[in-house]
């Protein structure tokens, strides 16, 4: 029914395919011929060298383990045995020699000009006429802050200023261009870095106020603050320095201002705010052999304008006053102040307990030898440096430093005899008690056109750097060259010379 059938193949042919193969050409390209070329070179001279070191197995040298005995050279003990007794002599001749006390070697580069590496400003202050009254140095000795506000004439008590700071190691440092700018409500009088936190510092105001400010912080810098209170000040603060406080590692704030009072601060960073610790009164008839007080009618307290705190003695702080007295002062003084209370919530205490000889106006600055103990040094209206010791009142040597008033003055950190000045007449004048002229040993012009010279701080991890402020708005970074700088022999002991010669 139903048989198979093979049928043709069908092909269909495609048009696709062979419209393609029409559309296709052939194409070919050459490069030009590459030339080449083959030479040679042969040197005139060869020379071959070799080297061969020793047999191994007479060089190997095992270290003695432990227990074993090293083997010794041939007549090493008996060289030591013969020169032990000499080598002993000289070397306790020299523990007891003084010849080289008090020098330091020096590997630096010797320095021999003194020249002002910035001039530093803030614009918007000099254009208010604002003064650099105070300048202080952060602990890594990188970073300088300097405080505006007025000493000379004008609207104290309501004219804003600032606090700048400049960081020296910053590359590309702008001098007109702070890196912080703290802007303050009132005039600040006086700036103080803390000892190891470079963050913090500390100023007082012409209001009577405390502040510490954190320059870590981004929005609000101010970490704490006296405020308008019953335990502040009434009259400007003159003075704010860091002291350690009852507590292991713990540092207080310490203010002094004109009202007569020396306040200890604790920061108190969760609520923003200092609190009073500790207070003293200076006041007249408590003040040892006060008969230069005793003529000054008016105020019973004595005005502070200047304080010193001895390295030597953390019980012990020097005072400067507004009448010329210069003031021996202790941290643990138990008598109870003469001064009608005040609504503070501490009672005051009377720290003095020595007066030195009465100078002709205030005390504009006091500073403690870093290199004796019984030494300090004094300035003030009267256009002289007092070199006193805490041992008598009266001064052991007074020198001219300026025809006009004399704003501040500080001891080099590394020379025992060397301290700097800054004048009412634009100048800091440096002196070396080691000479045997009485005149400055350098003097540093600060070219603002005779205005004076209000403040000036050594460095004290970089001890070739001073910073000085001026009542133009500017304050100048000087570099210091190595006589200035470099302790020379015997330096140590002709202070100490000094102080005996007198005192005895």
């Amino acid at each position: 029914m139903f048989t198979d059938e093979t049928l043709d193949a069908l092909g269909v042919e495609s048009l696709w395919r062979k419209s393609q193969q029409f559309a296709q050409e052939s194409r070919g390209c050459q490069t030009r011929p590459v030339h080449t070329a083959q030479a040679e070179i042969q040197p005139l001279l060869n020379a071959d060298n070799g080297t061969q070191t020793d047999p191994q197995d007479h060089l190997i040298y095992q270290l003695p383990l432990k227990g074993e005995l090293r083997p010794e050279s041939p007549g090493l003990r008996d060289f030591l045995h013969r020169v032990e007794d000499m080598v002993v002599k000289e070397l306790s001749s020299n523990a007891k020699s003084h010849a080289f006390d008090g020098f330091d070697v020096n590997w630096e580069d010797q320095n021999e000009t003194v020249s002002c590496i910035h001039c530093l400003h803030h614009p918007s202050a000099q254009e208010k006429g604002l003064q650099v009254t105070s300048v202080s140095w952060s602990c890594t000795g990188s970073v300088i802050a300097c405080a505006f506000g007025r000493v000379d004439d004008g609207d104290w008590s309501t004219e804003k200023s600032c606090v700048c700071t400049w960081n020296l190691d910053r590359r590309g440092l702008n001098p007109k261009r702070p890196d912080t700018v703290i802007d303050v409500a009132r005039p600040v009088m006086s700036l103080s870095f803390h000892p190891s936190q470079p963050s913090l510092i500390a100023g007082g105001l012409y209001s009577g106020e405390v502040v510490v400010w954190d320059t870590n912080r981004t929005q609000d810098l101010i970490l704490a603050q006296t405020g308008m209170s019953t335990d502040s000040h009434r009259e400007p603060v003159y003075q704010v320095a860091w002291v350690p406080g009852p507590r292991r590692g713990e540092m207080v704030v310490l203010s002094a201002g004109s009202g007569g009072r020396v306040l200890l601060w604790t920061v108190d960073s969760d609520e923003g705010r200092l609190v009073l610790s500790a207070g003293f009164a200076l006041v007249r008839q408590q003040v040892p052999h006060n008969s230069a007080l005793s003529k000054n009618r008016g105020s019973s307290n004595v005005g502070v304008t200047s304080l010193a705190l001895s390295p030597w003695d953390l019980d012990t702080f020097l005072v400067g006053s507004e009448s010329g007295l210069v003031l021996k002062c202790s941290f643990s003084a138990q008598t109870l102040a003469a001064a009608p209370p005040d609504g503070e919530s501490v009672t005051l205490r009377a720290p003095a307990q020595f007066s030195f000889s009465p100078r002709g106006g205030p005390v504009h600055s006091l500073h403690c030898s870093p290199f004796h103990r019984n030494l300090f040094v004094s300035v003030g209206t009267d256009g002289l440096a007092h070199l006193h010791s805490l041992l008598q009142p009266d001064p052991l040597l007074s020198l001219r430093v300026s025809d006009s008033y004399v704003f501040g003055v500080r001891w080099s950190p590394t020379r025992p005899l060397l301290f700097a000045a800054a004048t009412g007449q634009g100048l800091v004048q440096i002196f070396d008690l080691g000479r045997k002229s009485l005149r400055p040993a350098a003097t540093l012009d600060q070219l603002t056109g005779g205005q004076p010279v209000y403040c000036l701080e050594f460095n004290p991890r970089r001890k070739d750097l001073l910073a000085v402020g001026n009542a133009d708005g500017s304050v100048n970074i000087w570099h210091l060259s190595t006589e200035l700088t470099e302790q020379g022999p015997r330096e140590t002991a002709k202070l100490e010379q000094l102080a005996n010669e007198v005192a005895e």
